[in-house]
């Protein structure tokens, strides 16, 4: 692999993606990285063996830009690229909410830009990354992109129509299960079982469940309905979940993400 990526504003996701993509094979030597402070910057030389630039020099130098930086310092960071990017540059964002019309306007005429959002089990290589093409990337681009984020976890092309909603499910979507073990293991605690017991008894029944379906191809009814017995304990949880709203509010939250998100790509600052 002779191309040059350039990671931009690498933080936890960033680092995860510089990690995967050696493991995946592309030479350190071929990665350049970009960050605020200077001692963050050597810490990925010393830990990755990846080279440390300037966004300028990230600009004139490497074959894609992967842009990671926060949704609210992406148009600092754009006018700061502009003057340095050639329109042959393959764009990577990975700021959620931002369109790729928002860089297009910034950008040289004819610059290929792809929208991607990943998720934080990007930092186990267990990532879902929904890729988007901007109106100039072309198939190879998306495939590139599919090469570059598939070094952790899984890969979806959408339109990019779609990008907010799969922001919604998928990019937030970590952080509603980690909410639903925190309140699971409340619930242990209180019906008498250590933390740490709870703790464990949960996340490896979550672990056993997500491997479920993903690999037996059944639909999550059938698999709920398999654990659930008549008149067992089972429904009646189930029934509880159901008189205290649950699945309303789980798209009613959804829904929230998905305006924030809409939000984020008008311009709107927290």
């Amino acid at each position: 692999m002779t191309q040059k990526v350039a990671v931009l504003g690498t933080g936890k996701i960033g680092e995860a993606l510089l990690s995967g993509m050696i493991g995946a094979g592309w030479a350190p030597a071929d990665l350049l990285v970009t960050a605020r402070r200077q001692e963050r910057a050597d810490e990925l030389r010393t830990r990755h063996g990846v080279t440390p630039v300037t966004n300028a020099e990230a600009a004139k130098t490497a074959d894609t830009l992967i842009l990671t930086v926060k949704p609210q310092d992406m148009g600092t960071l754009l006018d700061e690229l502009a003057p340095h990017i050639p329109a042959d540059r393959l764009v990577i964002s990975g700021a959620a909410g931002i369109p790729t019309a928002f860089f297009e306007e910034r950008l040289a005429p004819g610059t290929p830009v792809v929208r991607v959002m990943t998720n934080t089990p990007a930092l186990v290589d267990e990532a879902m990354s929904v890729i988007s093409a901007g109106t100039h990337a072309t198939a190879d681009h998306l495939a590139h992109a599919e090469e570059i984020f598939g070094a952790v976890g899984k890969t979806l092309r959408v339109p990019e129509s779609q990008q907010d909603a799969c922001t919604a499910l998928s990019g937030s979507g970590p952080a509603y299960f980690f909410y639903l073990v925190e309140a699971m293991t409340d619930a242990g605690i209180l019906l008498g079982l250590p933390r740490d017991k709870a703790h464990d008894l949960i996340v490896q029944s979550a672990i056993g469940a997500a491997k479920m379906l993903r690999d037996s191809g059944e639909h999550p009814v059938k698999l709920r309905e398999n654990v659930t017995s008549p008149a067992g304990t089972t429904i009646n949880a189930i029934r509880e979940l159901e008189n205290h709203g649950v699945r309303a509010a789980l798209i009613a939250a959804l829904e929230a993400a998905r305006d924030r998100s809409r939000e984020l790509a008008s311009g709107t600052k927290d």
